[in-house]
């Protein structure tokens, strides 16, 4: 069962890697917090029935153990300090400026939007995050809406 997590773990960690990125800051380090989602899908991993693609399980558990992690620690909004290269493009400063943006919205908000970003279609959001997919729909709506106002300001 070891070296079967193990495998899984070491195909789906640029997933995990991008879980925590988007979600680790100076309070709550990269490392702390990717050890965090390793145990959680350790502990999680004997129930896992293949009911879902591995890629969907670890996703839902990666972004609730950081949402887990945040609610713990306080309920303060959290800055996000990415810390992942951008793409060398004209537009460098609009990416790094909704990257800003993205680090001010809410945990949830901030799932949604990584998992938008990763071109997941609203039914995998659904099932990776247990909202169901007109709520996936309405609640990107709704971010894409609060980041233009925020943009403006």
């Amino acid at each position: 069962m070891e070296k079967e997590f193990l495998e899984m773990i070491h195909e789906h960690k640029k997933i995990i890697y991008k879980v925590v990125s988007f979600y680790a800051h100076a309070d709550s380090p990269f490392n702390d917090l990717y050890q965090e989602v390793v145990i959680n899908l350790w502990k999680g991993f004997p129930a896992f029935r293949c009911d879902s693609k591995a890629s969907t399980w670890i996703y839902r558990i990666a972004l609730n153990s950081c949402i887990s992690f945040f609610r713990k620690e306080s309920k303060k909004p959290v800055h996000v300090e990415l810390t992942w290269d951008i793409p060398d493009h004209d537009n460098n400063e609009d990416i790094a400026e909704l990257y800003n943006l993205i680090g001010r919205l809410g945990v949830l908000e901030r799932a949604l939007v990584l998992l938008y970003l990763e071109e997941k279609s609203y039914q995998e959001i659904s099932e990776i995050t247990g909202l169901t997919v007109t709520n996936v729909a309405t609640k990107l709506g709704r971010i894409k809406n609060k980041l233009k106002e925020m943009s403006n300001r």
